[in-house]
């Protein structure tokens, strides 16, 4: 079981679902935002998701892309991630994992990102932009360092696709939650209960929906059928207008919402 697994698992057994926190490398500067995600630990993520800033952020909505646009105008590097996620990881036992567009893999190239996280302590990746059968390389990298790939899936996809996807991933599923980019909605689309189920059917053991979870009463409704709410654009937004005490309130009112009565789906 990896580290990822295991936090997840250990929320379960805590009677909770999962709560996995996002939040950009860099923003408002890379300090801040290694204190940014320490906070989120200390304040009831279980999983931590940081994004290094790319230049095409084609799924993110548009706080995050302020932020991020923010991040790279200070003069954000590739290499700043693995120095944030060394810190982190100093500073605390909750998983860091790396959400990143398929492209700044490439060109810092798949074995030596690879390495370089699993060096500074990271567990995985989430890749929002690449499919499995694309991902050769990537797979071949992550079973050799152990480190977690976390596709996703989405309302279209096909049974096949999913059962793909199901194969293909470790740690969780990165469970979309509505078509569009990330932000938050009001209502979530009924659609991610029933890929839920679908991806259940095909024998996933661990799904954490994302994209427009913004309240604690959503991630209660997420984790009554999912193992874990995937959180963003609302403590990107604390972060920006009210800083690490901001951040900090914010992530305990939505830890709020974790308490579950699913049972879990162990492998």
């Amino acid at each position: 079981m990896s580290r990822v697994e295991a936090a997840i698992q250990q929320a379960q057994d805590a009677g909770r679902g999962a709560f996995i926190g996002y939040l950009p490398v860099g923003f408002p500067d890379l300090e801040t935002s290694i204190q940014a995600a320490i906070t989120l630990a200390e304040n009831g993520v279980d999983v931590i998701e940081l994004g290094p800033p790319y230049s095409d952020p084609v799924m993110d909505g548009l706080v995050i892309q302020e932020a991020t646009q923010a991040a790279l105008a200070a003069g954000f590097r590739m290499r700043d991630l693995f120095t944030a996620v060394r810190e982190i990881t100093a500073a605390t036992d909750v998983p860091v994992v790396v959400m990143t567009y398929w492209n700044p893999v490439l060109q810092y190239g798949v074995d030596r990102f690879a390495d370089d996280l699993l060096a500074a302590g990271g567990a995985g990746l989430i890749t929002p932009d690449i499919t499995p059968e694309a991902a050769g390389e990537w797979i071949s990298a992550s079973t050799r360092t152990g480190l977690d790939r976390i596709f996703l899936a989405a309302p279209t996809s096909t049974d096949e696709r999913l059962q793909l996807v199901v194969e293909s991933s470790t740690g969780f599923i990165y469970t979309v939650s509505t078509m569009g980019i990330t932000g938050e909605r009001a209502d979530l689309d009924k659609a991610a209960r029933t890929l839920v189920s679908r991806l259940r059917t095909q024998g996933a053991s661990r799904a954490c929906v994302g994209i427009g979870i913004s309240t604690a009463d959503q991630i209660a409704d997420v984790v009554g059928y999912a193992d874990g709410a995937i959180v963003g654009t609302a403590l990107v937004r604390a972060l920006r207008d009210g800083g690490l005490a901001a951040l900090a309130d914010v992530t305990k009112t939505l830890a709020a919402g974790t308490p579950s009565a699913v049972p879990s789906h162990e492998n």
